[in-house]
């Protein structure tokens, strides 16, 4: 095909950070009206190519040509100028101002008086209400962004790169906190654009989803390019082959553990916010896998994050080993001792300015003071002990946990609660916008632990990670429990009659 066909050409492109070469003379072309997806596993490159093209990162080598001609751009602002938007993988909006706020930042509709200039409120809330009503999104413009979920906010970041009328969208695991129903919606909106000619390179880990909606993809691995592929020809088997250089013919690691007594016991637990959970009762027991689905709204993790002292309850009780525990605040609930992993590692879960050795005794501190100071070398031995058994790629314990992968960044998080040994883990969205290859390491590792006897609580939407995880699946909806199924006896179809049973 010639260049001309070509609305954006990547050359030779090569970026390095210290004690690691992310990316090694990298080339990809893009079709204008195409999706273009691009893959790999956690670390392979991807994010880091394309902040290479959004101004974000500069290029140690190589070119970028946008319609023949070559370009460098020396921020994001440059780069949405220039007709092209991001969606990044990482969500951070700005959680106390509103959603229209947050959607125009940088570029608020001002009004004069006199000499002065004044934002108008009416003409960004009367913007926002039709981009939404053009994307058939219902949110409330005037909503702070704090009060919404994880895939609302996602829903915000889509509509914002819609928003600048760019010719090339690059879309970073942008279903990775959605609904099936708000991923078909997305799709929905890719189709349009794509219809008007706008190129979208789109990033995911999720092999169904690239099957369906793009046109070519991309495939790397370690900061190389292996080829790209028209989408028809390719399998979910070849995607991964070609991503991690080896078959993986089980997607879930053999499970030995053996649920034994009921360690949790969870009775009546109601919220006092009448939109959230209520009534909700189970039990787990020792060595057990308890998945827990529901769709978006079904208030998991709110009935979570009250088990772990998190949020407030106005009637339930909590039993343990048989004795009732009343969990005030996670501090209570660390001691009892129960972990829980948060469903947004960025937010809630990595503390980005410090190392991954910070983040992983950042809940054991006091575990390592000797006569009131920190006893570095024996803090080492463990953080190093962790990084091994988990796996975790990093150049040394030293490094700042943003320069991370998000699988490595999660098994770092993981490490840092298997320190204080806890008999109950809840895991919210463990595997969320990470590749195949290092989802089966935190398989591997929840199965483990399971066999090892301890409990385990997995919030999941992703359907075939509950089956193959599961030991017995809860099913919610609207903050009621619908339903406790056995892991090996139910089905997809099962469950979302369940996940769909309104009052």
């Amino acid at each position: 095909m010639a260049a001309k066909d070509y609305i954006l050409e990547m050359k030779g492109i090569s970026k390095s950070f210290p004690g690691v070469q992310a990316l090694d003379s990298v080339s990809i072309n893009v079709r204008p009206g195409s999706v273009h997806a691009l893959m790999g596993e956690n670390g392979a490159g991807k994010s880091t190519l394309m902040k290479c093209l959004f101004g974000i990162y500069s290029p140690d080598q190589g070119e970028i040509l946008i319609d023949g001609k070559k370009v460098s751009f020396g921020s994001a602002r440059d780069a949405l100028n220039y007709g092209l938007s991001m969606i990044h993988q990482e969500l951070l909006p700005i959680l106390y101002r509103s959603v229209m706020e947050n959607l125009w930042l940088g570029r608020f509709p001002l009004y004069n008086f006199g000499p002065l200039k004044f934002v108008n409120h009416a003409k960004m809330f009367k913007d926002t209400q039709a981009l939404f009503q053009e994307l058939k999104m219902d949110i409330d413009p005037t909503t702070w962004v704090i009060n919404l979920s994880v895939s609302k906010i996602q829903s915000i970041e889509i509509a914002k790169a819609v928003s600048h009328k760019s010719r090339i969208i690059i879309m970073d695991e942008p279903t990775s906190s959605l609904t099936e129903n708000e991923v078909d919606h997305l799709f929905e909106i890719i189709r349009k654009l794509r219809n008007e000619g706008v190129a979208i390179i789109y990033i995911s880990h999720r092999m169904e989803e690239i099957l369906k909606i793009a046109d070519e993809v991309s495939i790397m691995r370690d900061g190389r390019l292996v080829g790209t592929y028209p989408a028809k020809d390719l399998t979910t088997d070849i995607i991964i082959n070609r991503m991690v250089g080896r078959d993986m013919n089980n997607r879930f690691p053999r499970k030995e553990n053996v649920p034994g007594d009921v360690v949790l016991k969870v009775k009546d637990f109601t919220s006092p916010d009448p939109k959230s959970f209520k009534n909700v009762s189970f039990d787990l027991r020792k060595g057990e896998i308890l998945g827990v689905s529901g769709l978006v709204g079904a208030q998991r993790t709110e009935l979570m994050e009250a088990i772990f002292g998190l949020r407030p309850v106005i009637s339930g009780s909590i039993w343990l080993h048989g004795k009732e525990r009343r969990m005030r605040d996670s501090t209570e609930a660390i001691s009892e001792k129960i972990a829980l992993v948060t469903e947004d590692r960025r937010t809630t879960g990595i503390f980005q300015i410090l190392s991954v050795y910070d983040n992983i005794l950042a809940a054991n501190w006091k575990s390592y003071i000797r006569r009131f100071l920190l006893d570095l070398k024996q803090g080492e031995s463990e953080v190093k002990k962790s990084i091994d058994a988990l796996r975790i790629k990093t150049p040394s314990s030293r490094t700042l946990i943003q320069n991370l992968s998000g699988g490595n960044q999660q098994k770092t998080i993981i490490s840092r609660w298997l320190l204080m040994d806890p008999e109950i883990l809840i895991l919210d969205e463990p595997t969320r916008g990470i590749d195949v290859g290092a989802k089966y390491e935190i398989y591997t590792i929840i199965a483990d632990l399971a066999k090892r006897g301890k409990s385990i609580i997995m919030i999941s939407s992703e359907m075939p990670e509950i089956l193959g995880m599961s030991d017995r699946i809860m099913v919610m909806c609207e903050g009621r429990m619908t339903g406790i199924l056995e892991g090996k006896k139910t089905d997809q179809e099962e469950i979302m009659r369940l996940a769909t049973q309104f009052m």
